[in-house]
């Protein structure tokens, strides 16, 4: 039995259009921004479309696109800037930076009840803590995701395949909270296909397309793909062989069309929480 794709626009239009009806009630709209230094047509692609979520959602919008040649200290004045804005309540820096900004040190100047993309030390350590914070989008989307398909990782066998700061480990520390059983695995694990055979549920962000075959899939787990790659076609796919797990597998992400939409979705979310939590009504 072919498995249940898991509808990743569905679910992100259902929570723009929760943050949207919420936004028209208040007197004081939520404000985000985005930075972005350089020209880099990937990053001025993200950009936009973060702007037409602001535009559905009713939030005020605002963009900084700062040329290659910023020093740190033009950036770092920027972000002050932003910080102090009482119309701004997120503030999203695009990465990677050029290579002579400390991007380290740009993440460190961002108010932390400003970081709606959850990058700053001071919310990861909360969400490590188990402290209430703002939760990274691409792993909160995926928990929603499951929540919507009435998928409960309690008790479960959870396995994460990848192990960046953006997803993999937040993403292990969130299924930890919903008392999943989690082991974290990227590209270098000696028994890769062994460990994911053992996951009822698997997430992975390990960018390589085509790592996950249909044999590292157990019967009826559920197959989250976070990554998005090019084949050499220059095609989008994930990391997960999509056909031929979708097989085997009980619920499975597509590519695109899964988790993308889902994590731009609980960014404007996280904006109106911040909105909220700076008194906004």
């Amino acid at each position: 039995m072919a498995a249940v794709v898991m509808d990743g626009r569905a679910l992100a239009a259902k929570i723009k259009e929760e943050v949207r009806l919420r936004v028209e009630r208040m007197e004081h709209k939520p404000g985000m921004a985005v930075v972005l230094v350089g020209d880099n047509p990937a990053a001025l692609a993200y950009e936009s479309g973060k702007q037409r979520d602001c535009q559905q959602c009713g939030i005020y919008y605002d963009t900084f696109r700062l040329p290659e040649s910023t020093t740190q200290q033009e950036l770092l004045e920027v972000i002050g800037v932003l910080n102090d804005r009482e119309d701004i309540d997120g503030i999203l820096l695009l990465v990677p930076l050029p290579g002579h900004l400390d991007q380290r040190a740009a993440v460190m100047a961002i108010r932390p009840d400003k970081d709606v993309d959850c990058v700053h030390p001071v919310n990861m350590g909360d969400l490590m803590l188990g402290v209430d914070s703002f939760q990274p989008c691409t792993p909160a989307g995926v928990i929603r995701l499951l929540d919507e398909y009435h998928i409960d990782p309690a008790g479960k066998r959870c396995v994460m395949v990848g192990r960046s700061n953006i997803v993999g480990k937040p993403q292990a520390v969130l299924l930890l909270k919903r008392n999943g059983t989690v082991t974290v695995c990227h590209t270098k694990t000696r028994d890769l296909a062994g460990e994911c055979r053992q996951a009822d549920i698997l997430v992975s962000a390990a960018g390589r397309a085509g790592l996950i075959t249909a044999d590292m899939v157990k019967e009826g787990a559920v197959v989250i793909d976070v990554s998005i790659n090019r084949d050499a076609q220059g095609r989008l796919r994930g990391d997960v062989d999509y056909a031929a797990a979708a097989e085997k597998a009980g619920y499975i992400t597509p590519v695109p069309g899964g988790i993308g939409p889902v994590t731009r979705s609980i960014l404007m979310e996280n904006t109106l929480t911040a909105a909220l939590r700076h008194g906004k009504k």
